[in-house]
């Protein structure tokens, strides 16, 4: 099964659709689209069942930590969907990935056995879900991604929109529906650099008064959900 290790930087930023489109414009020459132009991506989180991982991440602390099942497009009992172990300490992103299959997923939260076989990767996965006991599915996540890379270079840049959310339904074998999370035309970016950000783009950015915040999507699902509860 693939297994893929990330270290970089993850620089966050909420844009209105004028600056989406403006930084889409700019980018022309610089940064070309993937091979897989725009994709739908699913994402469902695991966590407590008192919501111990957000809770903690929400705070803020130096060190967090979140795991997460992905699929591309609905997925279906025998399609690849991934599971990724996610920490960020000190402003570094690590992320651990493993291809697998949801019946193999579902069995590794049951408690039975390992995510692959063997290997660091698999240890680090194993002594996550070991060390929180029960992890239970808590929220989907999904959004519309277009994917930019740098020709030569390292530089990644995603766009995401109409990103949205469910707590019901916890599958990634139903739909793509859910509440949406932002207002209609407000798009995420996300800059991945295993360095520093390039001058040329910092100068974009700054143009186009697109400036760096902190955004969790399933921290603001969170908070959405703990502000309708207290609406009830």
């Amino acid at each position: 099964m693939a297994i893929t290790v990330m270290k970089r930087y993850e620089l966050k930023y909420l844009l209105t659709g004028e600056q989406t489109a403006f930084l889409r414009q700019k980018l022309r020459g610089r940064m070309e689209a993937d091979q897989y132009g725009k994709t739908s991506i699913a994402s469902l989180y695991y966590d407590t069942p008192t919501f111990r991982l957000i809770r903690a991440s929400l705070e803020k602390p130096l060190f967090k930590e979140k795991i997460r099942l992905r699929s591309y497009g609905i997925a279906t009992e025998e399609s690849p969907v991934f599971l990724e172990l996610k920490r960020k300490a000190y402003g570094v992103v690590y992320k651990r990935r493993v291809q697998s299959t949801l019946p193999l997923v579902n069995k590794f939260f049951s408690g039975e056995g390992d995510i692959c076989a063997g290997g660091q990767i698999n240890s680090e996965i194993k002594t996550f879900r070991d060390y929180y006991k029960t992890l239970v599915p808590a929220c989907l996540i999904i959004y519309d991604r277009t994917a930019y890379f740098e020709p030569g270079g390292d530089l990644r840049l995603t766009i995401d929109e109409n990103p949205r959310y469910r707590t019901d339904h916890l599958t990634l074998t139903e739909s793509m529906d859910g509440v949406s999370l932002l207002d209609e035309g407000w798009t995420i970016l996300e800059v991945k650099v295993q360095e520093a950000m390039p001058l040329w783009l910092a100068e974009i950015l700054s143009e186009g008064q697109i400036r760096k915040g902190s955004f969790s999507k399933y921290g603001e699902a969170y908070r959405q959900q703990l502000l309708k509860a207290q609406t009830i």
